[in-house]
């Protein structure tokens, strides 16, 4: 197991992305494998989680460190974070300022993983950590990416039929395959990560960034833990809400879609009139123009309605990229004097 000198100890100042870390203060050794993981409404289960890391990476004779990060958790995690950390040098903490989303706190813990491989996880221990070291196994050569590939899943049916049915409304937007069996629980190279802290936009979505870097990656199957602490913050209509706003953020498959509803609706108000000129000639209709007039304010109105409602969707988004505000604010480190 490292000791207390052997891992780098860091500061924060404020930086674009919140909170970065004082390259200055970083000490040269830095552990061999970070692993990250946000915490919401887990508060119960991370004295089990971070020990099970700890048993699990000591076997295999790796220095490691442990990022927790409190993304404004209800169950008040931060004290616990705190307690935990006292006896565990090689824990660390980042309290967020508020809650700023799953995919964000995962950005703040890889901003401050100092280590050459880094494990990201969630914490209510469905994400066995006895599973790291196969992860960290499939990192080597070309591949830079090993993806846990959970084969078979230990939620509630609603659960699994509202992942399965994220991806696949996500994968019908964004034109891509995804794999509903896999998550964030993987293992990245120093490479993969250093690369997504560069990026710059405000949307954050952890699985399609991994991806558009276009890393070699390797699929490993994995047991799936029991949810024991908590509940899912993920609702069938956030999980919703996230795909459109994951599509508006790296497809332009909606816009697309506007040009043929919009192609669509005129074909159908052309056989409307093309339909009224019929009757007209065969004298079923007695008030000549009305069906006319009310197939062009159709055709029209729809048109314009349905495209600004889009095109707005995506000026909000570049609307919220303009202003380059950070992704997250970190509050506080276990590393503060304050937390004394």
């Amino acid at each position: 197991m490292p000791t207390p000198s052997s891992q780098p100890r860091v500061n924060t100042q404020p930086g674009f992305f919140g909170s970065v870390p004082d390259s200055t203060v970083v000490s040269n050794k830095s552990p061999a494998v970070s692993i990250v993981s946000p915490v919401y409404g887990c508060k119960g289960c991370l004295e089990d989680l971070v020990d099970r890391i700890s048993l699990a990476l000591s076997a295999q004779n790796l220095s490691f460190e442990v990022i927790l990060i409190d993304d404004a958790s209800p169950d008040h995690a931060w004290e616990r974070i705190c307690e935990l950390s006292i006896s565990r040098p090689w824990l660390r903490g980042l309290r967020l300022s508020r809650n700023f989303g799953q995919h964000a706190a995962i950005s703040a813990g890889l901003l401050h993983a100092c280590g050459e491989r880094v494990v990201v996880m969630d914490c209510d221990l469905q994400d066995l950590p006895e599973e790291v070291p196969g992860l960290l196994a499939a990192l080597g050569g070309r591949i830079e990416v090993a993806l846990a590939q959970r084969i078979q899943r230990q939620d509630s049916v609603f659960k699994r039929l509202g992942s399965w049915g994220f991806y696949r409304f996500l994968g019908w937007l964004t034109d891509s395959s995804h794999d509903h069996t896999i998550g964030n629980f993987g293992a990245y190279s120093r490479k993969v990560v250093d690369v997504i802290n560069r990026m710059p936009e405000a949307d954050r979505f952890f699985p399609l960034l991994v991806r558009w870097t276009g890393f070699e990656a390797a699929y490993v199957p994995v047991s799936h833990g029991r949810r024991d602490e908590g509940r899912s913050a993920y609702g069938l209509g956030k999980l919703l809400r996230l795909a459109l706003d994951v599509a508006i953020s790296f497809s332009d498959k909606p816009l697309r879609l506007v040009v043929k509803l919009g192609l669509a609706f005129a074909m159908f108000a052309l056989l409307v009139v093309a339909t009224s000129f019929l009757l007209y000639f065969k004298g079923d209709i007695q008030v000549a123009g009305f069906t006319s007039i009310i197939a062009s304010i159709w055709l029209v109105g729809s048109v314009i309605l349905s495209s600004v409602g889009v095109v707005g969707l995506y000026l909000g988004r570049l609307f919220n990229n303009a202003k380059q505000r950070p992704h997250f604010i970190v509050a506080q480190s276990t590393g503060d004097s304050k937390n004394v």
